[in-house]
């Protein structure tokens, strides 16, 4: 005992940090944290982008039969979102990514709620719904809570949890993002603002 005390004595910096990364290792709020910083420099945001000129019509995705289900149980088909923007974001409560990036989600969405030109479209994948219910509810999210009843388009999501996607009014992806970004950000809110005219 007296050898770990002369040790941490004399390595307490390392001690500090082996036990940051104990705690990063084990905590997701803290890999969620740490990520957020990593986030808000904007280094991992991607951008929306303009509609490619060689696209035909026939190349726009079919979102017949992609259908969510609120927490009332009223049934959104997404095929019906015609001539809005569509904010989409595929998480789960276990996914320090997506824990990370939920705060700036929950941004946007306050800045954009009443806009009747705008839906969101906050899809919960865990395999036990509570689990998503339970986080919402813990940290004060007011995000809608919808879950997948049928099939999702892989165009939409491939698997990879956090997942975004913004469709354009005519139902364009317009941005297709995998991984952690923030949506806080005003140049962000701008690219919204252009698809929303």
């Amino acid at each position: 005992m007296e050898k770990l005390k002369l040790w941490l004595m004399k390595n307490w910096s390392t001690a500090i940090l082996a036990l940051l990364f104990i705690i990063l290792l084990v905590n997701p709020d803290a890999k969620a944290w740490l990520m957020r910083q990593i986030a808000s420099t904007g280094i991992l945001n991607s951008r929306i982008s303009d509609v490619k000129k060689e696209t035909s019509k026939d190349a726009s995705v079919s979102y017949t039969g992609f259908t969510l289900r609120k927490e009332d149980g009223t049934i959104i088909d997404a095929a019906s979102l015609q001539n809005k923007v569509v904010f989409i974001n595929f998480w789960a409560s276990w996914c320090p990514p997506c824990r990370a990036e939920f705060p700036s989600v929950q941004k946007l969405y306050e800045k954009y709620k009443t806009n009747p030109n705008m839906v969101f479209l906050t899809i919960n994948m865990d395999d036990n719904m509570q689990l998503g219910k339970n986080y919402l509810q813990e940290k004060g999210f007011t995000v809608p809570f919808l879950v997948p009843v049928g099939t999702i388009p892989v165009a939409l999501y491939e698997g990879s949890l956090p997942t975004t996607v913004v469709l354009d009014k005519k139902g364009e992806i317009r941005l297709h993002h995998t991984g952690v970004a923030d949506y806080s950000k005003d140049s962000f809110y701008e690219q919204i603002d252009e698809l929303l005219k």
